[in-house]
């Protein structure tokens, strides 16, 4: 039987080999590897000012409760961006103070929260287009509340307890929670992404080091977090090249819709490209993860070139 994590490769790999609007230039790959600062590869800390760290099984809470709303980057452009930059690090450090003032949110109140209580948590207008991303907010956190009730009496910590330090389990335990079931439809292919359920695992393990509570014996196992930074970085250096219509859609900041043909293409073939290259890795005697590239892609996204070169490309959906 294949592990999630097989299937998730299979399924993007023959995506990838199919793929009418999105190429990946393998002949570039080899020079391309070359160009890759792998002084940069080891996995960055979590910045503390932003992340509730060092608070034991409420630490676990904080990153379950924040991958649980880890999604909105199409919205993020009318985010009431307070950390400049980073719609991720104003959602996470506005939870955050939440955490340091009042704890975890009980699973009894998650499932009550309503949209106008995420405008104040994350101190939100409650205006269009914001006010419906805070309404999905509402809608993850009351389906983390019920599968907290319904499953572990309430318990953040037995959900870990439970997935026993295996990622593979946790992935498959929060694809229970349907904003966590990222799972595309390509034609008749059923090709699991998993991007949050997949980045709970990793932060986890940042978060204690891989040690204790955040111990994952298979976290080598993990494919990288597919949302809208990978595939960006990947067209910017020429690795990925986008068909003229799709190319049309992102350059003019049209909203690229969740689920069309070239949105799965262009996950699935961030994800493919990121497995050859860290075969190409492996073939000269690095032993990178898919994570360590994943980290390393989406820091090179940060600089002036990749928000110069093209746009980014904004969709609405609850899986980034």
């Amino acid at each position: 039987m294949p592990t999630i994590f097989q299937k998730i490769r299979t399924t993007t790999q023959s995506i990838a080999q199919q793929a009418q609007q999105v190429k990946i230039n393998h002949h570039q790959l080899d020079a391309y590897i070359k160009t890759l600062p792998l002084e940069k590869i080891d996995n960055p800390p979590l910045d503390p000012t932003t992340h509730y760290l060092g608070k034991g099984t409420d630490t676990l809470a904080f990153f379950l409760t924040l991958e649980t709303i880890n999604f909105g980057s199409g919205y993020f452009p009318h985010l009431n961006n307070h950390i400049e930059g980073s719609g991720y690090f104003t959602v996470a450090g506005a939870l955050k103070k939440y955490y340091d003032k009042n704890g975890p949110i009980p699973a009894g109140r998650l499932v009550q929260l309503t949209g106008k209580d995420c405008a104040t948590i994350f101190n939100q207008p409650w205006e269009m287009p914001i006010q419906e991303l805070m309404e999905l907010f509402a809608q993850a956190l009351n389906q983390l509340g019920h599968f907290l009730q319904t499953n572990f009496d309430g318990k953040y910590e037995a959900v870990f307890e439970e997935a026993d330090h295996s990622a593979e389990k946790l992935v498959t335990l929060l694809m229970q929670i349907p904003c966590f079931y990222d799972v595309a439809q390509y034609e008749n292919i059923e090709v699991p992404i998993l991007k949050r359920a997949q980045i709970t695992a990793a932060d986890i393990s940042l978060a204690f080091k891989n040690k204790g509570l955040g111990y994952f014996k298979d976290l080598d196992q993990l494919t990288i977090f597919a949302d809208n930074m990978v595939p960006h970085v990947l067209r910017c250096d020429g690795i990925l090249e986008y068909r003229a219509d799709l190319a049309a859609i992102i350059d003019t900041q049209q909203l690229l819709p969740a689920g069309s043909k070239g949105e799965i293409e262009l996950r699935a073939c961030a994800i493919h490209t990121v497995e050859l290259i860290k075969q190409k890795f492996q073939e000269k005697g690095y032993d990178f993860t898919s994570v360590d590239l994943d980290y390393l892609l989406w820091n090179r996204g940060q600089a002036v070139f990749y928000e110069t070169t093209y746009p980014i490309h904004l969709t609405r959906t609850t899986f980034y």
